[in-house]
């Protein structure tokens, strides 16, 4: 299992310290959307510089235009760039070939999404690569957890691999791993950790 690292709310340079602290221990760096939203593909462009063995993410949720903003993630740097599962099949199918031209990968953000089975199964006909389960930070914040999402992701999804987000640390680490998704995204309980380097370390002992 890899270790995502999500960056949304700090300045470049110092998301790039930041970063260079815990590096250790994470496998892939997310540029998240208010990085994006702030910093443009400057914020990808950068990371990949200075970070060249890491993956980096673009999360940069796509609504429309799947082929083109994919393109523009991918000309970056990123490994990977995010779209809504909300989306269109149109717009997914155009990301995804971008992915397939720049071989990187499509990461499809189930946020939102009512139905999820039926849902998986159309983005497995389709052939992303990467479903996402995520209960964000407005949901969090009215106490919804994504542990029950993951466990109707893992009994339908035969195909993909699956990352997980939405409040996990690592106190709360062990559930979802006895679950075993591929990819599981971690930001504020990192960043905002008395000690992120010890957070970031007990969390990727865990997925180990």
């Amino acid at each position: 299992m890899k270790l995502q690292l999500a960056l949304d709310e700090m300045p470049l340079v110092d998301a790039l310290r930041f970063a260079d602290k815990v590096a250790e221990h994470v496998d892939i760096i997310e540029i998240g959307t208010p990085f994006v939203m702030d910093e443009g593909m400057r914020g990808v462009r950068e990371f990949h510089r200075f970070f060249p063995e890491k993956e980096i993410l673009a999360d940069l949720k796509i609504m429309d235009g799947g082929y083109l903003e994919a393109s523009y993630a991918y000309e970056a740097g990123a490994a990977y760039a995010t779209i809504l599962g909300v989306s269109d099949n149109l717009t997914i199918e155009g990301a995804l070939r971008a992915a397939r031209a720049y071989d990187k990968k499509l990461v499809v953000d189930m946020i939102c999404v009512e139905d999820l089975p039926s849902r998986i199964e159309k983005m497995e006909e389709i052939g992303v690569d990467i479903l996402a389960v995520h209960t964000g930070a407005d949901q969090q914040a009215a106490g919804r957890e994504p542990i029950q999402d993951l466990e109707v992701m893992t009994a339908n999804a035969k195909k993909s691999q699956i990352a997980v987000a939405g409040g996990i640390n690592s106190k709360t680490i062990h559930k979802y791993t006895a679950l075993k998704p591929d990819i599981v995204i971690v930001g504020s309980a990192i960043g905002h950790a008395e000690d992120p380097v010890r957070e970031a370390k007990e969390i990727k002992t865990a997925l180990i």
